[in-house]
């Protein structure tokens, strides 16, 4: 019963992450919601920007915090191995739903593209970068991610192993794929207010803060292998250090 209950508690977080996903969609993209990340202005700019940074800290100190191997192990004292992820997983999804709540826009253009094509090319990006994240995570393990794997296999009665660490294809390209369809999104967008800047400025020093904590962390776990593979292939943008060796591990 407690294995059907983990499952069920597994299953009801990936739903949680996967409405929050969509409706960050419509958030950053402005599309038929009305408080979206670029919506007319409602208060005082001041107590918007500070609400604003307030929320992004908020969401960048529970993903990173709750990420950290240190945590992780006095957290599975009190929270079971099993669903450890997906409570991960459920809280940055909460993260996200209070961010979206009570975000607050400012107004105030830094670009406005009006012209129909170029909308069009700069949606186009803004959607690639979505489809370039999803793909990430399934190039990789999508549902080890997100907890599913681990609550099913303490369903079946089965040890979880974690994921063998390998570079397929983007991760040859660049260590963090995953960020960089983050920084897409965030950055593509055919109007940028002041809360949109706010939000893609902070978001984008967050990232570069992750990947160094992040980072540290593959290096304790992995040594000189992943060493190896972070002198050969780039964070960020292709082609800008030597390929990576076909057995070279990667990053997620």
């Amino acid at each position: 019963m407690k294995r059907l209950a983990a499952f069920a508690y597994g299953v009801v977080c990936y739903g949680v992450f996967f409405a929050t996903f969509l409706y960050a969609i419509a958030f950053l993209g402005n599309f038929g919601i009305t408080n979206s990340m670029d919506a007319a202005p409602t208060g005082s700019v001041t107590a918007a920007v500070l609400i604003n940074l307030g929320l992004l800290v908020v969401f960048a100190l529970q993903h990173s915090v709750m990420a950290r191997p240190a945590f992780k192990r006095v957290w599975t004292k009190i929270v079971p191995k099993p669903v450890e992820r997906s409570t991960y997983v459920l809280a940055s999804s909460l993260a996200l739903i209070l961010l979206f709540w009570l975000w607050q826009p400012i107004g105030g253009f830094i670009w406005d593209v009006q012209n129909p094509t170029a909308q069009a090319i700069v949606y186009g990006i803004y959607g690639f970068g979505w489809g370039l994240l999803l793909l990430s995570t399934f190039l990789i393990d999508h549902f080890d991610l997100f907890g599913l794997r681990q609550v099913y296999l303490h369903l079946r009665g089965r040890e979880y192993e974690e994921p063998k660490f390998r570079t397929p294809w983007l991760y040859k390209l660049v260590r963090h794929p995953i960020y960089v369809s983050w920084l897409i999104i965030f950055w593509a967008t055919p109007v940028m207010t002041v809360a949109h800047l706010i939000f893609a400025v902070v978001t984008t020093v967050y990232i570069l803060v992750a990947i160094q904590l992040e980072e540290r962390d593959l290096v304790n776990i992995h040594g000189k292998t992943y060493e190896r593979y972070r002198e050969e292939v780039p964070a960020l943008v292709p082609f800008t250090k030597g390929r990576a060796t076909p057995d070279a591990p990667s990053a997620a």
